[in-house]
């Protein structure tokens, strides 16, 4: 039996076929009446086999059964003839428009898409390798594109509309989405999923994709496990959260860790893991709860280890003043082209928070909390590296001293893939001390 809440689905994305077909489209308009029509035909038939309970696997195997069944009956009514990979094709898109994400779905299954862009209904990209593609995956109009955007937020509590044009949200898998409609997006309703992988990306996963080098693997993994306060800086798409989720790996089981985040992206295999996400403005404008309300909060929560998602705005103050009144070990992330450029947004950052405070002080601030920046590139092949690994030293005058411990250097372009090669300063750390306290005893030649 076909279960209620499949025909409500059924019902429901058969009203947006009714929309007009995208005449810049490669499929005809024959192909979307067809499907239109078996649309239809499937909410008829199945209207009289409706049972009050069934779960999604079941109402799955049950949908694929007699849709495939619908689709041949009515091929032979209209005395039309298709391959049987075609009938398969058909069956598949009823299928994915009623229970996942409609035409992307294919691309969202696939390991080797990273990211999928949707500018309006007939332009759909993604990128593989780091390298942007054009697909051939279509949507009907404007209002399909929209339906796929009601699918993703509003099982979150959020919501697409005019009062509220642009949203981020997630996936079930912690894939990163945002969606802006118009009159905002001039293209049509536009649509970005940065996938994440089932199986999070482990250290030796970015040692074996040249992200970085064995010897800055073990020093990071000593640095998180001593409780150095880290920021991951770099540019949008460089991996950074990426990073930021391998370096939490390290933190030891028996410590309690609260992530905070605008969507929740991190995956942790910790026990003790508190995730925390903000929460946009309800349609009154009011209730929004940001990331420096969760910050502060947080620190009432008895964490061992504060992960921030990425600090954007006044909350780098609060993470600043928690890094320096006792909770060591915490990482964040945020946008800059230089771990230089990194302190340098810092103390924007600080100043948005609406507190009037001197440079200088806010500066000792940072040169008190942050012990470590590890810096990530894109680079032009699309490929990601960790171009530096800096340690901040303290300061003198009026300035932060920065000291590179580890650089990646180019050499050049060979074949569209960059060579290069990551070296070490030849410089042992001024924080050693506080890694050997901790019982962490870092070979010699990794500093060579």
């Amino acid at each position: 039996m076909i279960s209620l809440s499949l025909l409500k689905r059924l019902k429901e994305e058969g009203i947006t076929a009714r929309g007009a077909v995208d005449k810049t489209a490669p499929r005809t308009d024959s192909y979307w009446n067809l499907k239109f029509s078996l649309h239809q035909r499937v909410v008829e038939k199945l209207e009289q086999e409706i049972s009050s309970d069934a779960n999604n696997a079941e109402e799955r195997e049950q949908a694929e059964k007699r849709i495939k069944e619908i689709i041949k009956e009515h091929l032979l009514e209209k005395g039309i003839t298709l391959p049987r990979t075609e009938q398969q094709r058909l069956l598949q898109e009823l299928l994915d428009e009623v229970f996942d994400l409609g035409p992307i779905s294919p691309l969202l299954r696939d390991p080797t898409v990273s990211e999928v862009m949707v500018n309006g209904p007939s332009q759909v990209y993604v990128e593989r390798d780091g390298v942007l593609e054009k697909t051939e995956m279509q949507f009907r109009d404007d209002a399909h594109i929209l339906r796929v955007m009601e699918k993703i937020v509003s099982p979150l509590g959020r919501r697409i509309d005019e009062s509220s044009p642009m949203v981020d949200a997630r996936l079930s898998d912690g894939s990163r989405v945002n969606a802006i409609i118009p009159p905002l997006a001039l293209n049509g309703p536009t649509l970005t999923i940065r996938k994440f992988s089932k199986d999070p990306f482990k250290i030796a996963d970015l040692i074996r994709f040249g992200t970085l080098s064995g010897e800055m693997a073990k020093f990071v993994e000593a640095c998180v496990k001593a409780r150095l306060n880290i920021i991951v800086s770099g540019g949008t798409g460089s991996g950074k959260t990426t990073t930021l989720n391998v370096l939490s790996s390290f933190i030891p089981e028996g410590e309690r860790i609260i992530t905070i985040e605008d969507a929740a992206e991190l995956q942790l295999h910790q026990s003790h893991w508190v995730r925390l996400e903000t929460r946009p403005p309800n349609m009154e404008g009011k209730g929004a709860v940001t990331i420096r309300d969760l910050v502060r909060n947080s620190l009432r929560m008895r964490p061992d280890r504060i992960v921030v998602g990425e600090v954007r705005s006044g909350e780098a103050l609060d993470m600043l003043q928690a890094m320096n009144t006792g909770h060591d070990g915490s990482l964040t992330t945020g946008h800059a082209n230089s771990p230089r450029d990194m302190l340098s947004r810092l103390e924007t950052m600080v100043l948005m928070a609406g507190v009037d405070l001197p440079v200088r002080a806010i500066r000792e601030q940072i040169a008190a909390a942050i012990d470590l920046i590890v810096h990530q590139n894109r680079m032009q092949d699309g490929s990601r590296k960790v171009t530096h690994i800096t340690e901040v030293q303290g300061m003198e005058g009026d300035t932060i001293i920065l000291q590179d411990l580890f650089v990646f250097e180019q050499q050049g372009i060979e074949r569209g893939q960059v060579k290069g090669r990551f070296k070490s300063a030849g410089i042992r750390p001024r924080f050693l001390p506080k890694l050997e306290a901790s019982g962490i005893m870092l070979p010699a030649e990794i500093f060579l």
